[in-house]
Order: C-alpha cells, then structure tokens, then sequence
C-alpha cells in the first residue's frame, strides 16, 4: 500500500480528452490505456509499464456543466472510512461520502480548512 498520508494519484478532468492525450504524449512521452466506465472512459497515462495519471472526461462526472478543467490530487490514508470522519471537526466539509472503486480503493473527496478540494484514498491490497 502507498504510505499513509502522501500523495498516491493524480487526474485530470477536462473536456477535450484527445486533446490533453495528445499534449502529455508529445510533451511527456506518456502513452495511454483505455479503462471502459459507465460513463465512457478512464485513460491511464503510462511511462514505460509505470502509472503515472488519469484522465476522464469531465462531462462523466457529477460537476456543472461548464466546469474548467483541473488536476485532482489523492493522498494515501491508512483508513479512509475512520479519517473522513474528522474532517468536520478540523474544519473542513466531505463533498462525496467515500466509495469503493473495485481493484483501486476506497476514496473520498473533501474540501479542508482552507476551502481546496482533494481525494483521500486507502488503496486496494
């Protein structure tokens, strides 16, 4: 498991996939494999046999329509379920209670103290 409280996966959610695939590739040299959801798909962008991002297209999530794109970061944490549980207390607001990705963990999305919003997740085994 990624260690308790550093950062394990980042994503990007824009509009016009092809486009940032494109960009990353030529710039980065990432290459990209297609993981099928409900909602269309989710890019895993590879260096080499190494993960090293995500991409979605932001239409297949729950924010407005129009939304800018954005990086989303997600911090390691040894027990997401426990953890979320003092957020409140220190300030800060759960935007998305935690949920089970299968082979990938269980996450939730939160918004801390200072109003920026971030991804916990206790990863799958």
């Amino acid at each position: 498991m990624a260690q308790h409280g550093f950062f394990h996966w980042n994503e990007l959610l824009c509009g016009d996939v092809d486009a940032a695939k494109a960009f990353y590739g030529e710039t980065l040299g990432w290459s990209f494999t297609a993981m099928p959801m409900k909602q269309g798909n989710y890019w895993i962008a590879s260096i080499g046999a190494a993960p090293v991002a995500g991409l979605m297209d932001i239409a297949a999530t729950n924010l407005p329509s129009g939304s800018d794109p954005f990086w989303m970061s997600y911090i390691a944490v040894d027990d997401v379920d426990g953890r979320v549980t003092k957020v409140e207390p220190a300030g800060g607001k759960v935007l998305h209670e935690v949920f089970e990705v299968p082979g990938v963990g269980r996450i939730a999305l939160i918004e801390d103290a200072s109003g920026a919003m971030i991804g916990w997740i206790t990863p799958a085994s």
